[in-house]
């Protein structure tokens, strides 16, 4: 399995999914600013990958502080904290990340500039540890959801590349295979960054596990076929009430899945689900660049001029999820008392 992100040399080392397919390759980040570069070009992408992405980030930008006294060390790490939560809006791990890693600093008031950036990168290497370990337990528990044979849909990439490692949608697939479960998967394109295409597929013919890429428009018209048995999704923000947040597109599979009674399924971690979001209508919606739309490998494929729309994820309402998948249980119905519960469970 390869590493999304990882420590090296004392640097944040990210594969580059900008090149993904057609090459392997990693960046070297020396600074917070970089790492922040990186969260809002897509270098890496997936909820749960800013979230340790961001926290390397903040333990990369501690030890380069040069300051002589606490009070200015802890000034100039609120100032990198500010900038890495706001690298990218929709994503809740990433603010998660972020509190995480100040709460550490607020829990040590009489550790020196010396002693925190130690305990911050360590804090950072934990959350990576458990963010694996959340997807293989989250993986066990979605795998027993699915058929013993049938073909999954998925949209948008949630597999090891978003990520510390595993997956979460892609972590419950891989779980069912390695069960025994004959288990065939349709990959959504996910226009306009083609996370389906180039992400999703890669990572499972790396595996040995049957993919097929479809076009976004056409996961209504398979399943009217009777051509999917379920569908598997992750998701960057999940509201109180179980409202959804994830990659554009993902609304509409939902309701083809509600129309044709496939059963819809979201997999993420407990800290993708947001306390003090009351619903979706409340989950901020990121734009980005009209160049995403308009252009493909450089080359411009709109007319000179038109506007463009390009929202990077939108609302799946609750009633139209089957359960939500987490390493602490499956919450299903998805709404205030189950994801509650599962948020008071000790980790």
């Amino acid at each position: 399995m390869l590493e999304t992100v990882a420590w090296r040399e004392g640097q944040v080392a990210m594969l580059d999914q900008r090149v993904l397919p057609d090459k392997v390759r990693y960046l070297n980040l020396k600074t917070p600013e970089r790492v922040v570069w990186a969260i809002q070009e897509m270098v890496i992408r997936g909820a749960p990958a800013i979230g340790v992405a961001a926290a390397m980030g903040i333990a990369l930008g501690a030890a380069g502080i040069k300051a002589r006294t606490g009070p200015a060390w802890r000034r100039r790490f609120a100032a990198i904290c500010r900038k890495m939560a706001a690298a990218r809006p929709t994503a809740v791990n990433l603010v998660w990340a972020v509190r995480r890693m100040e709460r550490l600093v607020e829990d040590h008031p009489q550790a020196g500039p010396q002693e925190l950036p130690r305990l911050l990168r360590a804090e950072s290497e934990l959350m990576l540890a458990e963010d694996i370990a959340a997807n293989k337990a989250m993986g066990r528990l979605g795998a027993e959801l699915l058929p013993d044979k049938g073909t999954v849909l998925t949209h948008c990439n949630a597999g090891a590349l978003a990520t510390g490692g595993y997956g979460t949608a892609l972590g419950v697939i891989r779980s069912a295979v390695a069960m025994g479960k004959k288990i065939t998967v349709i990959a959504d394109e996910t226009r306009p960054f083609l996370q389906g295409a180039r992400l999703t597929a890669w990572e499972l013919l790396q595996d040995g596990i049957e993919v097929k890429v479809a076009p976004d428009n056409m996961a209504a018209s398979l399943m009217a076929q009777g051509r999917i048995d379920a569908v598997v999704v992750g998701s960057d923000r999940i509201a109180i009430n179980g409202d959804v947040a994830n990659k554009i597109g993902t609304y509409q599979v939902a309701l083809a899945a509600k129309a044709h009674k496939v059963p819809f399924y979201v997999a993420a971690p407990v800290s993708t689900i947001d306390p003090d979001c009351p619903s979706g209508d409340r989950i901020p919606i990121e734009e980005r660049t009209p160049t995403e739309v308009t252009h493909y490998q450089g080359r411009r494929i709109t007319p000179e001029g038109v506007e463009v729309l390009n929202q990077a994820f939108d609302v799946t309402p609750a009633r139209y999820v089957t359960a939500i998948i987490t390493e602490r249980g499956v919450a299903r119905p998805p709404g205030r008392k189950t994801l509650r519960a599962l948020l008071k469970q000790s980790s």
